[in-house]
């Protein structure tokens, strides 16, 4: 994955044509030190490095983001609230979640270029995304099934 320093995500944020404000920077490397962080996580987080960001904010941000490209939407099962990972153009990955306490992992996709997966029919569409979340139990919490 690429690393988000300031410089770059400044750049990302030029290349896209948005204007570089703390606000997106801050969001940004959020993002890469908390991947699959839903709008709440980041206020949480962002609250300490910006005091008095409001979560609107951070939602008209993410938006901003998503809309640019810069940042995938993540909607998984059992998640109330989208989760925000930072979009790496040459990648494709899916997600395995943990059915018990929700831990989400990118997993790469085993047959390579985007989108790994073929439909069965494309009814004339031009597919631009497959979407796969595994779900599975994380190894802690299966111990704690067997514990039971």
């Amino acid at each position: 994955m690429t690393v988000h320093t300031p410089h770059d995500a400044a750049a990302s944020l030029r290349h896209a044509g948005l204007r570089v404000t703390a606000q997106r920077i801050a969001v940004l490397n959020i993002l890469h030190e908390n991947p699959h962080a839903s709008a709440d996580a980041l206020f949480e987080h962002a609250k300490a490095a910006l005091p008095g960001i409001a979560l609107p904010t951070i939602h008209g941000i993410v938006n901003d983001l998503t809309a640019a490209g810069i940042v995938r939407r993540v909607s998984l099962p059992d998640v109330s609230s989208a989760l925000y990972e930072i979009q790496h153009h040459d990648d494709n990955h899916h997600h395995m979640q943990c059915v018990d306490c929700g831990r989400v992992e990118d997993v790469a996709c085993a047959v390579g270029a985007a989108p790994c997966l073929a439909p069965s029919h494309d009814h004339g569409m031009r597919l631009l995304e497959a979407a796969v979340t595994y779900r599975a139990l994380c190894p802690q919490c299966e111990r704690k099934r067997e514990l039971v």
